[in-house]
């Protein structure tokens, strides 16, 4: 793939990313290991998140909830996609490969593994803003869930604070307008769905 843009990213906000992995470089141990464990991991939050959202809409037996519960997974998916397009067209070295001292919390990913945007914001983004629209309260928690991931990603060296900035922005508007074309579009197909073998995953 021939990439259209070569973006210097420790230009951009490099001195911050430097603030933040010497930061971490001086935290306590068990800091670290808890930060770099929900940056490796912490995106299986998001879909207990989404688990519970259609175990809630299954007894509630309301096809418009389960329309939206079931969109909730396909936003995330489409956000992926669509920040990964974005991703192709800008060649970014990871932050790591470029600021080498002090060295990050966790192992640089190679060469050709490109930094910006960041495709972890952009997946917790999508789903806390999908989520906000089913649920406030599970939103709010689905929110600083995901601003807790974009932070990670930053304090384990992997991305510039303006990676997570792009991620998280894309994640959210390819996720609101999938929500709303499932709530408008959905319930029918869900009706339909209800009368087949199907039925035992969506009503309860």
């Amino acid at each position: 793939m021939t990439y259209l843009a070569s973006l210097n990213g420790a230009s951009i906000d490099g001195g911050l990313y430097h603030w933040f992995i010497t930061r971490a470089q001086n935290a306590p141990h068990w800091f670290d290991n808890l930060i770099s464990f929900y940056a490796s991991y912490g995106l299986g939050l998001f879909a207990l998140m989404m688990i519970w959202c259609w175990w809630r809409a299954r007894a509630a037996r309301d096809s418009t909830a389960m329309a939206m519960a079931l969109a909730v997974p396909v936003a995330v998916v489409l956000a992926y996609v669509a920040n990964d397009i974005v991703k192709s067209v800008f060649d970014e070295a990871r932050p790591c490969q470029v600021i080498t001292s002090p060295a990050t919390i966790q192992p640089c990913p190679g060469v050709g593994d490109w930094a910006f945007p960041s495709n972890h914001s952009a997946i917790a983004a999508a789903a806390a803003a999908a989520l906000w629209m089913i649920s406030r309260k599970l939103g709010v928690i689905a929110t600083l869930a995901a601003l807790v991931m974009g932070f990670s990603r930053i304090w384990v060296g992997a991305h510039y604070p303006h990676d997570v900035l792009v991620g998280l922005v894309v994640g959210a508007v390819v996720a609101v307008p999938s929500m709303l074309l499932a709530k408008r579009y959905g319930p029918p197909l869900v009706v339909r769905l209800e009368s087949g073998f199907l039925r035992p995953l969506l009503t309860a």
